[in-house]
């Protein structure tokens, strides 16, 4: 009989998942063995790359199947409701299976038959369909990974662990443009979809292999009750409300300067192919640095300093940002300053909220990953609107102005997070 939904979300862990029964079970375990961290980081790269991977192919797309120039942007849209799905009935199922590795393995032979689908796709419907299942099982993937990673890893080094899988993530996310670009030059784009299979099929094995297959604990819930418990969380989890604040004004700055990139560089003086300027997003690979740092950071109880920090620095790369147009090397200084900024701050959020509940770490990414949706959503639809009316200065002030409430709004929730109970205050500071 499934156990009341009020009992299992009480306003803090009960007795089997409090912090001195985690951390004493993970020491009997041991740290997480580096090659197993590093399999989270590379499985979160492949995973989060089929979500990309079709944003340089848009004009073979529309070549082959006939979309105008309005109508292919459908492909893009297909993914982000993917995305959407996951995040919202997936991703939480994490949460209540015990055997952790055969979901992440359904999941994956589940992503190779839909790269299958969009490589062999004979029809935009069965297209845009395939684009969806990417969507949501690469989403699926790589959220799930990361907080599966986050329920093996000892207390102590949950912030290492979940920065080396969320610098996976970065590095997947940048290289998928340029990967996807490369191999549709040489073989089609067609042979983009049926490299990725390939590499799901390899990471399957891997992870077959090296996954612990011992079951973990679970909630006797029903899949109702789960998804409804996300609804209690977010009402309920100080750090998770304040975090995810924090992190939809970052993704809505992120947002408002990866949208707005491609308007400045395309237009005189520099006049940039598109090429050309996809290349300015691996500038940010400096961004996958500064997660795994972070993340070191915060198992030491410095996660409100690294975020004050980080916020300070979020705000301070709108100033060589804004020098774009007398200087490309100002863009790239403040481009690094902006990825460094910005994952330090998702992975100090992700460390802390996955502090707070262990037994509910795909629900909490899940509710997480939700404020980005909707930050990096907004940004995206302002920054055109503003840069229409006042050119690239406008969008610099806009980005600079959003980044210093994220700052203000920071320290002014230092003292709110005071007065949060015992367990969730800890984790607020990072401790």
């Amino acid at each position: 009989m499934s156990q009341p939904l009020e009992k299992v979300l009480a306003d803090r862990p009960g007795p089997q998942f409090d912090a001195a029964a985690d951390a004493s079970a993970h020491a009997r375990q041991g740290p997480m063995p580096r090659a197993l961290m590093l399999l989270f980081a590379v499985a979160c790269g492949v995973s989060v790359a089929n979500v990309y991977y079709a944003q340089p192919l848009l004009d073979s797309l529309m070549a082959d199947f006939g979309f105008s120039e309005a109508a292919v942007g459908m492909v893009i849209g297909a993914t982000q409701v993917g995305c959407a799905l996951a995040l919202l009935f997936v991703v939480p199922l994490g949460d209540l299976v015990s055997h952790r590795r055969r979901l992440v393995i359904a999941q994956l032979a589940l992503l190779f038959g839909a790269l299958c689908v969009v490589g062999g796709a004979t029809s935009s419907p069965l297209l845009i369909a395939g684009m969806l299942g990417l969507g949501l099982l690469g989403t699926a993937m790589t959220q799930g990974l990361i907080a599966y990673a986050a329920t093996l890893a000892a207390p102590a080094e949950r912030g290492r662990v979940v920065g080396t899988a969320q610098a996976g993530v970065m590095i997947g996310l940048l290289l998928a443009r340029t990967l996807a670009g490369f191999v549709a030059d040489l073989a089609g784009w067609r042979a983009v979809y049926f490299t990725s299979a390939t590499l799901a099929l390899l990471l399957l094995a891997l992870l077959w292999s090296m996954l612990p297959a011992r079951p973990a604990p679970a909630l006797r819930l029903s899949y109702g009750q789960l998804l409804g418990s996300m609804l209690t969380l977010l009402r309920r989890e100080r750090v998770l409300q304040v975090r995810g604040v924090i992190a939809m004004l970052m993704f809505g700055v992120l947002g408002i300067f990866w949208s707005a990139l491609v308007l400045p560089l395309s237009a005189p003086p520099y006049s940039l192919s598109h090429t050309a300027i996809g290349a300015f997003g691996l500038v940010g690979v400096a961004g996958a640095l500064g997660a795994a740092r972070a993340g070191r950071l915060a198992d030491r109880g410095l996660g409100q300093r690294t975020s004050g920090i980080a916020l300070v620095l979020l705000t301070l790369s709108w100033i060589p940002l804004a020098l774009t147009g007398w200087s490309l090397w100002a863009l790239v200084a403040g481009i690094v300053l902006l990825d460094l900024a910005g994952q330090a701050i998702h992975v100090t959020n992700q460390s802390m909220i996955f502090s707070t509940q262990p037994e509910a770490h795909s629900r909490l990414v899940a509710c997480y990953m939700l404020f980005y949706a909707l930050g990096s959503g907004l940004g995206a639809i302002a920054t055109t609107n503003v840069y229409a009316a006042a050119g690239w200065s406008g969008v610099c002030m806009l980005g600079a102005g959003i980044s210093l409430v994220a700052l203000a709004f920071w320290a002014l929730t230092l003292r709110y997070m005071r007065g949060a109970p015992a367990g969730e205050a800890a984790a607020a500071h990072g401790a």
